[in-house]
């Protein structure tokens, strides 16, 4: 498995731009989709964004979509996420994670993490 750490959060006022990093240790990080979730106070752990290995493919959760861009450079093995156009709303620790997968869960389907977690940078958002 690979190593996750974040960086990059901060505070910023609404509107603003912020950019997150994760940086990975391992030889498979090429291997897997990463991805961003974030988990805003008093709320549960929500996906962001995810790139397939080789960046070939993104997603978005509809929250975000049109103001954040993830991307992912296999050379340095890092993964962004670039944050614009930021809202209170957006308030919350961000997570890195490794590969991850679309899953059905019941009725529902969902990007789900089956590897590594980074422990989070925290972005705050003011109004």
């Amino acid at each position: 498995q690979v190593q996750l750490v974040e960086s990059g959060g901060g505070l910023v006022q609404a509107g603003g731009s912020l950019r997150l990093s994760c940086a990975a240790s391992g030889r498979t990080f090429s291997s897997y989709a990463m991805g961003w979730f974030r988990r805003a106070p008093g709320k549960e752990r929500e996906f962001v964004a995810t790139v397939t290995r080789s960046g070939g493919s993104t997603y978005y959760a509809d929250s975000v979509k049109g103001r954040f861009t993830i991307s992912r450079d296999d050379a340095k093995n890092t993964v962004d996420l670039r944050m614009n156009r930021l809202k209170p709303e957006d308030t919350a620790v961000y997570y890195c994670a490794a590969d991850l997968r679309w899953v059905r869960e019941g009725s529902t389907s969902k990007w789900r993490a089956s590897g590594s977690w980074g422990q989070g940078t925290q972005v705050t958002v003011s109004s």
